[in-house]
């Protein structure tokens, strides 16, 4: 938004209870999805460095005379080091469940700065003019400017949210090492990056070439 528009110092009312409450630069509402955000990719970060072990060498629950040496595996792999417990390696998928949480997670942050962005171009509010390429018209109404991109992106996050419900689901009855149940936790998370995959740039086209309406603001 910085590069498309000079008006981000425009004062716009903050905004409690979906109702006019303290002045702010429109800078600092956008800044604050940008804080919801930069803990997503935190989170990710943080979500890396404690999954980076490898579970070969487990074999099927109680290791491997084959695999003697599964750190050097492990090294080779660019892993921190192997499972410190076989069972634990085949049976757990909580390094999944966690992955497609932090994804749930930032597409509820998307989800809600979609709503501000749908309110933000309704009539009623008129802040933002969103750019042809990330909307649509009304098929009989001419004088409507739909925000679908929003609409759907903020769509979308219930799908992530429903693949990390169904990753709990399927885990909780389990008893541990391995389940064939357990091969449907590549359809969560393939999904949900799937999903995001087409979330992610789709918003950040509509953001960055969106135009303020600075009188806007200012009357409200």
């Amino acid at each position: 938004a910085e590069q498309a528009s000079g008006h981000l110092q425009t004062l716009s009312p903050g905004f409690t209870h979906l109702q006019p409450a303290q002045p702010v630069v429109f800078a600092h509402q956008l800044l604050a999805h940008a804080q919801a955000v930069d803990r997503d990719i935190d989170r990710l970060v943080d979500w890396d460095r404690r999954s980076a072990r490898s579970p070969l060498g487990a074999a099927a629950l109680a290791g491997s005379a084959i695999a003697l040496h599964p750190e050097l595996a492990a090294a080779e792999l660019g892993y921190d080091g192997p499972c410190e417990n076989s069972i634990d390696a085949v049976g757990s998928r909580d390094h999944v469940v966690e992955f497609v949480f932090v994804t749930a997670m930032l597409g509820v942050d998307l989800s809600r700065l979609s709503e501000e962005m749908v309110l933000w171009a309704s009539r009623q509010f008129g802040w933002v003019e969103l750019d042809d390429a990330f909307a649509t018209g009304s098929s009989i109404m001419p004088q409507k400017k739909n925000p679908d991109i929003a609409e759907l992106a903020r769509g979308r996050s219930a799908r992530i949210i429903g693949d990390l419900t169904a990753l709990l689901t399927l885990l909780k009855g389990l008893p541990f090492a391995y389940n064939r149940d357990l091969s449907e936790d590549k359809r969560a998370a393939f999904d949900a990056v799937d999903t995001l995959k087409t979330v992610l740039p789709a918003l950040a086209g509509m953001v960055r070439t969106m135009q303020v309406n600075a009188e806007a603001m200012r009357r409200q």
